[in-house]
């Protein structure tokens, strides 16, 4: 084997590659296929996969593709990838390094679109419950959309035939291009916190969805979803739809159909107003005529044509009242006997209360008989120990103790000094 002749791995791959960034047709080229095995890194954005058709498959990496697609590539989906082939020195694999990638048959922003769509939607975003009420009488219009266009002014002439009296604020934004949604999201938030406006009205005339696509961002769909004031979108066409249009609280198929939505009509209200007058007007007058048919009822009644004579019949009643009263009973004969009864029961109650008198004296002389210490009234004495209680006979009494004397009219402390025994048989 001839060594001069070897080469190392890395010139082999050094070879292959030069030879193929070299070549024309791989400079350059698009290629069709199915996306597998994606990998897609938050950090840098770049994308990893696979292109595979039934047959064959190829290596391919876009460097920071995240951020330069319009939608999310999935595993499964068809694709056109436009790049270059080259070689990957470190592992000797040639790949396709991707600029640029379209969706197969479908274009990119149209699946943007619906991924944007669909992740919102599942979030809650569009359901009618979050929907808010737009005001019947608007008196201050906000309006935000180019400063000038047929837009502006179609919602401007609008607002001012339908009801005069409404205040338009306009805050200019761009409404298209990569900027748009910022100034976008920058005026809504200005009109909705210092409460500018009783209804907001965003969007811009008709265009392709690539002119429209400001109005596809997500932090718009977010701020206007957000926004305390109720929002009309009104982009494009009728036939237009973004994603402004499913998250604001009403859709308007053109600009000037959101005037027509955001104000009422001066004249209809001055119809109905009147109508409302007439009811009113008219409702008053029959209750204003059963009034003064129940005030006349009332004045042409005898009680208030004549008053006096109404109280002269009352006297007559009473007289006769009287009349009959006296005729059924005998008065002083009534009052008599009143006065013997009151005789009777005051002298039935003193005997009742002497009797009671003399029962309570009885009763007390009893018990101040039955009272021990009342025999100390005729000249005895009892004799009690120290703490209270009485002695009863002289063998109760040690030698030396000390006891109370009580008499009639107080008490002496005295003390044992000898003890004699009394013989009563003796």
């Amino acid at each position: 084997m001839n060594e001069q002749r070897s080469l190392t791995v890395s010139q082999v791959n050094n070879f292959i590659k030069d030879y193929l960034d070299n070549l024309p047709t791989l400079r350059n080229l698009y290629v069709r296929g199915e996306l597998s095995n994606l990998k897609i890194y938050p950090g840098s954005g770049h994308i990893y996969c696979t292109l595979k058709d039934e047959e064959s498959c190829l290596k391919a990496v876009m460097f920071g593709g995240a951020t330069k697609l319009k939608f999310r590539p999935a595993d499964g989906m068809r694709v056109i990838c436009r790049g270059r082939i080259s070689v990957f020195l470190r592992d000797g694999v040639y790949q396709l390094y991707i600029d640029s990638m379209e969706p197969d048959g479908i274009g990119s922003l149209y699946i943007a679109f619906e991924q944007l769509k669909a992740k919102l939607e599942a979030e809650g975003l569009f359901a009618p419950e979050h929907k808010k009420p737009l005001p019947k009488i608007p008196f201050r219009i906000g309006i935000i959309t180019a400063p000038t266009g047929a837009a502006v002014r179609d919602m401007i002439n609008v607002t001012g035939r339908r009801f005069p009296a409404a205040k338009i604020i306009i805050y200019p934004s761009l409404v298209q291009g990569a900027e748009a949604p910022a100034q976008l999201i920058k005026a809504l938030k200005y009109m909705d916190e210092r409460k500018l406006a009783d209804v907001i009205i965003i969007g811009r005339g008709g265009g392709s969805i690539e002119d429209l696509w400001a109005f596809n961002n997500e932090s718009l769909a977010r701020a206007i979803f957000a926004c305390e004031t109720p929002v009309i979108s009104a982009v494009g066409h009728e036939i237009d739809f973004t994603i402004a249009d499913f998250v604001a609280d009403r859709r308007a198929p053109t600009p000037s159909a959101a005037a027509e939505i955001a104000v009422p009509d001066a004249n209809e209200l001055k119809i109905k107003f009147e109508n409302v007058q007439a009811r009113l007007s008219s409702l008053l007058k029959r209750q204003i005529e059963n009034l003064r048919r129940q005030l006349k009822l009332l004045a042409d009644r005898p009680v208030l044509q004549n008053p006096l004579a109404s109280f002269d019949d009352k006297r007559m009643n009473l007289a006769r009242l009287e009349e009959k009263l006296y005729g059924v009973f005998d008065f002083p004969a009534m009052r008599k006997n009143v006065n013997d009864l009151a005789d009777r029961l005051s002298r039935i109650e003193n005997i009742i209360l002497e009797r009671a008198s003399q029962k309570l004296k009885l009763q007390s002389e009893k018990l101040l008989s039955l009272n021990p210490l009342s025999v100390l009234e005729r000249g005895y004495s009892a004799a009690f120990r120290l703490d209270g209680t009485v002695i009863k006979n002289a063998s109760d009494v040690a030698a030396g103790e000390r006891f109370d004397l009580r008499f009639r009219d107080g008490v002496v402390r005295a003390q044992t000094v000898d003890k004699f025994e009394i013989n009563v048989n003796s």
